[in-house]
């Protein structure tokens, strides 16, 4: 499966041609996906920039086309701007553009028009509906990075919730967390309302609907129960207390992570007493080690 993302300036005629050819090639091969990205001429420089400082590209035209080698949310592969797509679709597809300049220009004014609407009606889309708060914790660890992408995707919600994630970490994270946050944004899901930071321990949870709590960040070895509960307890009475103060009433929380889960998990409810009845565990780590004992004993390939 060829997956490409083609960005560029609303307003920009080349965008418009390439726009055509990629909505062809999807259209008529079945293993070509094309993702679409289109920014207000006064934005689209710095986005351009920031988009190439955090791939380490070298780009300063539009539109830039680039290839995923995974989901939306992976690292892509620069394939170039308007002419090295043409190229492309050339070489592997054997098909070409034939568009006129003034037909180019022509498109070019409808997408601005087209993206001004879009974006006009989502900020007013936004002023009635509240999106659902999700608040991360241990956010700039990788399982926060995988996860992001699913929480997005419409299938964990419902297709007509909108979310606003919270990433909350130490402040020697932040670097990491910005990181994620670009990651997310450019993901440029329709069920994503906003991401933000959180670094201040007072600030966190506020207005939380949703509380999904990963494993914390060990500086060393734990192999006892007692020093798992020494070091852990100061965290999860923190995190309770904080749930306790500023997550909404109706809050669910899910703890996760592959150590000393149900620990947390009773700590939480214990420091957290208004919210024990909507905690729940999820030690995929542990079912993970069960499902395939039990494979194995009963000769089958897990699932």
């Amino acid at each position: 499966m060829a997956k490409f993302v083609l960005a560029g300036r609303a307003d920009c005629p080349y965008y418009a041609k390439a726009e055509l050819l990629a909505d062809y090639l999807q259209k008529n091969l079945p293993d070509f996906r094309i993702h679409k990205i289109t920014q207000h001429p006064d934005v689209w420089e710095e986005w351009l920039k920031d988009l190439c400082k955090k791939n380490r590209w070298s780009h300063n035209k539009s539109p830039i086309v680039w290839r995923e080698l995974l989901d939306r949310g992976g690292k892509g592969l620069l394939l170039g701007g308007y002419n090295e797509f043409l190229e492309h679709a050339q070489l592997y597809y054997g098909v070409t553009s034939s568009m006129t300049t003034e037909l180019m220009k022509s498109v070019a004014q409808e997408n601005l028009g087209t993206h001004i609407e879009k974006e006009l009606e989502k900020e007013s889309l936004k002023g009635l509906v509240n999106p659902l708060q999700v608040w991360i914790t241990s956010a700039s660890s990788l399982a926060c990075y995988h996860l992001i992408p699913i929480l997005t995707s419409g299938e964990v919600f419902g297709p007509q919730m909108e979310i606003s994630i919270n990433l909350f970490d130490n402040k020697h994270t932040e670097e990491k967390l910005i990181s994620h946050k670009q990651e997310a944004e450019d993901l440029a899901s329709p069920y994503l309302r906003s991401v933000s930071i959180c670094t201040q321990a007072e600030e966190a949870f506020h207005g939380a609907h949703v509380i999904i709590i990963l494993d914390d960040h060990v500086d060393k070895e734990i192999y006892s129960l007692e020093d798992c509960i020494r070091s852990r307890a100061p965290l999860c009475q923190l995190y309770g207390s904080l749930i306790e103060k500023n997550a909404d009433n109706f809050a669910k929380i899910i703890v996760g992570g592959k150590t000393f889960v149900n620990l947390k998990t009773a700590l939480l409810m214990k420091y957290a007493p208004t919210f024990a009845r909507n905690i729940i565990a999820v030690a995929l780590g542990v079912e993970g080690q069960a499902k395939a004992a039990l494979a194995r004993k009963l000769k089958i390939t897990p699932s």
